[in-house]
């Protein structure tokens, strides 16, 4: 049986590997995702390792995880801490997040996600006495007119030893051009995967991010020899005050490089999303391929189980089919998970990530990319070689091997039974609290799809009906017989088009939510910014108070409005903060205040959101506790707001009490109104940003374009992605008519011989892949809206209030359905049309 398993396998070869092309794809989105993960774990954990010293003191806000604040250690506890028992020195270092380089064109280095980092140089070992940030050419940087550069920034900026540095900062001077004295990196090699670092001597770093105080951000202390990094800290511990956290350098690294492997952690939930569409496609490719395959080898299976073979030898040969079908696919899918990993590396290299070194390739690859692979042939095909053991040798041997039309009945109910369940799992995952409510979501997503492919033979009765009708009065006799064909297996024809379903839904989710998030904000600053002007940073990240300082003093500007974005914890969940200036907010933002006043002006003061107040039972002139990087500080509610599109759920405080619960002195947008004309005021403000390329001046429509980029790009992504799984359903389109004309060559042979002309064949089966592509494609709209609008009315209170759905679009998705029918049929029906009448007609 394993002989005549694979002897069958050999002798379907391309239409067998035709089946593994979707297996390939979802596998090396696996394997791909998987090393490119290792490798961005590998690189940071050397990183971080090189970045810390054996004991690290730092404000206890950013042990908690909180954001960057402002909060500072003074020079005296460093001098203690260098006192402590089992210590051999102690450093402090001052770091800021927010400095970047500018090349000789005017263009930044890096800065699209990632940091720019501001530094001051000392020569202290990191952990365990490896070796910490070195100078590799040069010199040691002294005063404000000096500066240091990582080698890879001065590379990629083309600077050299003394040659003038442009810097962008977020500190009390927003622009710096000091000299390039010498060139710095970490002891073992290692890279700064896209970021860039600017190295001051500690005085001048000092006067830049900290005002001038003489503190630092953090202190190193090293160890003495013989002494453990836990002996260390437990010393540590006893001297230092309890606003400060202490941590081993083991400690800090894990944690700095795990909540930074968190933050960009999207992109492996990303990948693998994909991959687990294209595999989900794939299946039902496989489950076609398999399904024709068993139904053409009838006879073959027979004479085996006539021979004595038994059921469970008849599946199990099938099933060793799909097992080697799966290691073949899963080979290719690993080698192919190699280059697209480098693709990957390559993507986000533009985007600021630029990893150094190779990539991981490690154990858990392998395995995953195999068991992946196997695991869903196997699945897939083990209905089809179910089936085959049930055929009966008389049966098989007249050509009878039709199922029964209870089948499809008991489908349909099964269909429908996972479609309400996969609507219910939506729907906890949209309206409730529950947790995890993304895989909520997702798993009532495929559930539905799932469902309406297994109830599709019942469901497309009525437009095959309507599509047997169209055809036969278009096309005659030839749209007859392709109607028909196309009912015939209304299993095999819904298989086909629910890999196309899948694709296609899932597109138009994601154009009525892209389209609604444009349009929402283009509604938001409409309704509710009333401003001339907009200053932001373009890479999202806090620009110098100074820039606001400058401006407020140009006659051109009438009103500069400060706004300031933190995260606080507040009944014991992350939350938004928003800072703004109270006494000109009214003249920028439209808010509909339900009660108190709009204006909080007391450092411990804020408006909450009317959902929120009424979540926590608050009410005007209640205390709340919120926890911020001074530590848990009270605030009275001033005032309770409509939920606005503009400020989403935060809460909304006062720059001044930003400034006070310890967040930086950093603002991150600023609107502007005119004195004059518009053109003045644009004018204005862009030579006071003239030297700082990261600051951008935009009016309304360029402000409302801006905000619209993200999700335009991120929109492209995912449709080029998605455009695999359609590929996939082509595919399965192309697959399922080769497989079914040799399934019907005798037929094929027979129409031929009474009259058909090849004409009239190859239009034949076109009109039957066209009505496989309207199908899928029609059922995919169908869903794609439902899933769309559902969505849509879910996140309405966060911003996403105008609903449209692009019809235009849809509308190019059916014409688009006709063409892919077309092309799809182009091969199978060429194919058809040069078969040997004779020949076909003798076809057993």
């Amino acid at each position: 049986m394993i002989r005549v398993a694979l002897r069958s396998l050999l002798g379907r070869k391309v239409r067998l590997l035709m089946s593994t092309f979707a297996i390939v794809l979802g596998v090396a989105f696996v394997a791909g995702t998987f090393m490119f993960t290792d490798t961005l774990n590998r690189s940071f954990t050397s990183i971080f390792a090189s970045s810390v010293g054996d004991v690290v003191v730092q404000p206890s806000d950013r042990a908690d995880g909180m954001t960057t604040t402002g909060l500072t250690i003074p020079a005296e506890v460093v001098a203690t801490l260098a006192q402590v028992d089992g210590a051999a020195r102690a450093d402090g270092n001052v770091t800021s997040v927010g400095t970047f380089v500018v090349d000789a064109g005017g263009k930044v280095v890096g800065g699209q996600g990632a940091p720019g980092l501001g530094l001051s140089f000392n020569d202290a070992p990191a952990g365990h006495g490896l070796e910490g940030l070195r100078i590799i050419d040069g010199k040691v940087p002294e005063g404000i007119d000096e500066v240091a550069l990582d080698e890879r920034t001065a590379e990629r900026a083309g600077y050299g030893i003394g040659d003038t540095v442009q810097l962008v900062t977020n500190g009390s001077r927003p622009s710096l051009k000091p000299t390039l004295v010498g060139t710095v990196g970490y002891g073992d090699g290692g890279g700064l995967n896209g970021a860039t670092m600017s190295v001051f001597d500690t005085r001048t770093a000092q006067e830049l991010f900290l005002d001038g105080a003489d503190a630092y951000s953090d202190v190193w202390v090293t160890a003495a020899d013989g002494v453990s990094q836990e002996e260390l800290r437990d010393a540590v511990e006893e001297v230092v005050p309890e606003e400060y956290a202490v941590l081993t350098g083991d400690e800090a690294a894990d944690q700095s490089a795990s909540e930074l492997l968190q933050a960009i952690s999207f992109i492996t939930t990303f990948l693998l999303i994909f991959a687990g569409v294209a595999l989900v496609v794939g299946s039902f490719l496989i489950v076609n391929t398999f399904s024709i395959l068993v139904a053409q080898r009838a006879r073959e299976l027979a004479l085996l189980r006539a021979l004595g073979a038994s059921r469970r030898q008849v599946t199990g040969s099938v099933l060793l089919e799909s097992l080697v079908l799966g290691i073949v696919g899963s080979t290719l899918g690993l080698l192919l998970g190699i280059g697209l990993a480098h693709g990957i590396r390559a993507i986000t290299a533009t985007a600021g990530l630029d990893l150094t070194g190779p990539l991981v390739f490690a154990p858990r690859t392998v395995v995953a990319a195999y068991a992946v692979g196997i695991v869903v042939t196997v699945v897939a095909a083990y209905l089809p070689a179910r089936r085959s053991s049930r055929i009966e040798p008389v049966q098989a041997l007249r050509d009878d091997i039709a199922l029964p039309e209870g089948s499809l009945r008991r489908r349909f109910v099964v269909g429908v039974v996972m479609i309400g369940v996969g609507a219910g799992a939506m729907a906890v995952g949209l309206v409730t609290d529950v947790g995890s409510a993304g895989w909520w979501v997702g798993a009532g997503v495929l559930t539905v799809l799932l469902g309406t492919a297994a109830a599709s033979p019942v469901l497309s009765r009525p437009l095959l009906a309507l599509a047997s009708a169209v055809y036969r009065r278009a096309f005659g006799m030839v749209g007859t017989l392709a109607g028909q064909n196309a009912r015939r297996n209304p299993r095999r024809t819904t298989a086909t088009a629910s890999a196309l379903m899948i694709g296609l839904a899932l597109v138009t989710t994601m154009s009525i939510l892209g389209t609604s998030a444009s349009a929402s904000v283009d509604q938001t600053i409409e309704e509710n910014f009333s401003g001339d002007v907009v200053v932001s940073n373009a890479v999202g990240t806090p620009f110098s108070p100074a820039v606001g300082r400058q401006l407020a003093e140009e006659p051109a500007v009438d009103v500069v409005s400060r706004v300031r974005f933190g995260m606080a914890r507040i009944d014991g969940a992350e939350e938004f903060l928003l800072g703004f200036d109270p006494e000109s907010i009214a003249d920028i933002v439209v808010f509909e205040m339900l009660d108190g006043r709009a204006n909080p002006l007391g450092e411990r003061e804020l408006l909450v959101a009317e959902d929120e107040a009424e979540d926590l039972g608050l009410a005007v002139g209640d205390e709340l506790e919120v926890q911020v990087p001074r530590g848990t500080q009270t605030f009275t509610v001033a005032g309770i707001y409509a939920r606005n599109a503009f400020a989403g759920g935060a809460h909304l405080v006062s720059v001044d009490a930003m400034v006070a619960a310890g967040y930086p002195d950093e603002d991150n947008t600023l609107f502007l109104t005119a004195a004059g004309s518009q053109e003045d005021l644009l004018e204005a403000a862009r030579e006071v940003t003239a030297d700082l390329p990261l600051v951008s001046v935009k009016d309304q429509a360029d402000y409302a374009e801006e905000q619209r980029a993200p999700i335009d790009q991120l929109l492209l992504l995912i449709y080029a992605l998605l455009g695999l799984a359609l590929v996939i359903a082509v595919l399965g389109i192309v697959n399922t008519l080769a497989l079914s004309i040799i399934e019907r060559t005798r037929e094929v042979g027979l129409l031929r011989a009474v009259g058909l002309s090849r004409r009239q064949l190859r239009r034949m089966i076109g009109l039957e892949s066209v009505v496989i592509a309207l199908l899928g494609t029609l059922l995919g709209l169908v869903l794609g809206v439902v899933f769309g609008l559902s969505l849509l009315t879910a996140l309405a209170d966060q911003g996403l209030e105008a609903v449209v759905v692009p019809w235009g679009q849809l509308g190019a998705f059916v014409v688009a359905a006709v063409v892919v029918g077309i092309l799809a049929a182009l091969v199978p029906a060429r194919r058809a049309a040069r078969l040997d009448v004779l020949r076909a007609i003798a076809t057993e």
